[in-house]
């Protein structure tokens, strides 16, 4: 019997308990061995809970506990998840987790730990929820040199931008009804200014280049200055608006970004809708592969944490490749990137706008007072300059 402890029980915590005792038997088969939670960390005490005997409050339990072989964090968070984590890796205790702050910011480190102790550090569940990605990019891609990920990585982003274009609602209606639903935070600006797809498109890339991207330096925009406006240049374009996080490989060196796009509505991502994710890796052998489903969730997530547990489960004693050196990856400035620019400026600015950027092609939305354009590719940098004469409204760029 391998016994397990789950650190934290919240949302995800209490779903990693609800799967391992609902599928036990599957599970079980699965592992090779019997699984069972010995303890579940927390501040709190939970009466009345089907588990409140395994609720403990001093992580050293766990810790000092020499039949403990696998645990799963699931609080978020750096502290102190990161102490605890880094705790049970020296101890030889394998790691499953879905916090993808700390896999952002350490990941490499806990790596290298894990190996030094013939353990391992496992983290499906820190990018898609409920999306296998990280093994099919450590084991089903390995014949595969992959030079780009594309994804939507947030689902309440994606919820977001779903509900404005079908509903004509606004940003902050829509906003506040996905609060009330659970799938934003009170606190929404992780989701909204783009950080957690930030944090998930850098694990990504780091898995790309097998060394360490940091989140810190993806380039990043959320969607808060997305309005109804956007969407109706959108609809005349035959265009939807994603939040994208995109990563890919240029003569050895990485762009990375997190922005809305407006993409074809006959591209795959365009049909990615509601608090559903998809991730796009591209191989110089297979093209094109699409993983789709649910990016987040109690059960999605706590699925994908559990899957680890079982992996884990089958490895005990020896060590899972994972290909993520400590090394920083060479990047791109991102003022190199070209696109196309989708523009919305004054309409008494129609003429110097047709003198600063050339070859526009006009989008008539029928939004009074203001012109909207596409421009020809150009750097960011150019971009830039041309819109700080000319004075814009906003700009979305374009994907192809």
């Amino acid at each position: 019997m391998i016994q397990v402890a789950v650190l934290g029980y919240g949302t995800v915590g209490s779903g990693v308990v609800e799967v391992i005792e609902k599928n036990k038997e599957e599970i079980n088969k699965r592992a090779a061995e019997e699984l069972n939670i010995k303890y579940i960390l927390d501040l709190r005490d939970f009466p009345g809970d089907p588990y409140e005997d395994k609720v403990i409050h001093d992580f050293n339990t766990i810790i000092e506990d020499p039949d403990i072989k696998i645990i799963c964090e699931t609080m978020g968070g750096l502290k102190p998840a990161y102490e605890f984590t880094k705790q049970a890796l020296l101890k030889g205790i394998s790691v499953c987790t879905s916090n993808k702050e700390l896999v952002a910011a350490h990941g490499p480190e806990l790596i290298r730990i894990a190996k030094e102790n013939t353990c391992n550090y496992l983290f499906e569940a820190s990018v898609g929820g409920g999306i296998p990605i990280i093994r099919p990019l450590n084991y089903s891609l390995t014949a595969e040199k992959i030079d780009s990920i594309m994804g939507i990585l947030n689902g309440t982003t994606n919820y977001i931008l779903t509900k404005m274009e079908r509903e004509n609602a606004s940003f902050e209606d829509v906003l506040k009804e996905a609060q009330d639903k659970g799938y934003a935070e009170r606190n929404p600006e992780a989701d909204i200014e783009g950080h957690d797809a930030c944090r998930k498109i850098a694990i990504l890339s780091s898995l790309m280049a097998e060394k360490t991207m940091r989140y810190e330096n993806v380039y990043t925009e959320g969607i808060s200055k997305i309005t109804l406006d956007d969407f109706k240049y959108a609809a005349k374009m035959e265009r939807t608006i994603k939040l994208l996080g995109i990563s890919r490989e240029e003569n050895g060196k990485y762009f990375a970004m997190v922005a809305p796009f407006l993409i074809p509505k006959t591209h795959p991502m365009a049909m990615v809708n509601g608090v559903f994710n998809a991730i796009f890796v591209h191989g110089n052998m297979l093209d094109d592969s699409m993983y789709y489903g649910r990016g987040a969730g109690k059960l999605p997530t706590a699925s994908a944490v559990v899957s680890d547990v079982v992996d884990a489960a089958r490895h005990v004693g020896k060590i899972i490749k994972c290909f993520w050196d400590e090394e920083e990856v060479a990047m791109k400035d991102i003022k190199t990137a070209e696109f196309k620019y989708f523009v919305r400026c004054d309409g008494s600015l129609h003429e110097e706008a047709l003198g600063f950027f050339e070859q526009v092609s006009i989008v008539d939305a029928n939004v009074s007072g203001e012109i909207g354009f596409v421009t020809a590719p150009m750097s960011e940098e150019e971009f830039e300059k041309k819109a700080a004469k000319l004075g814009i409204i906003s700009r979305i760029r374009l994907m192809d």
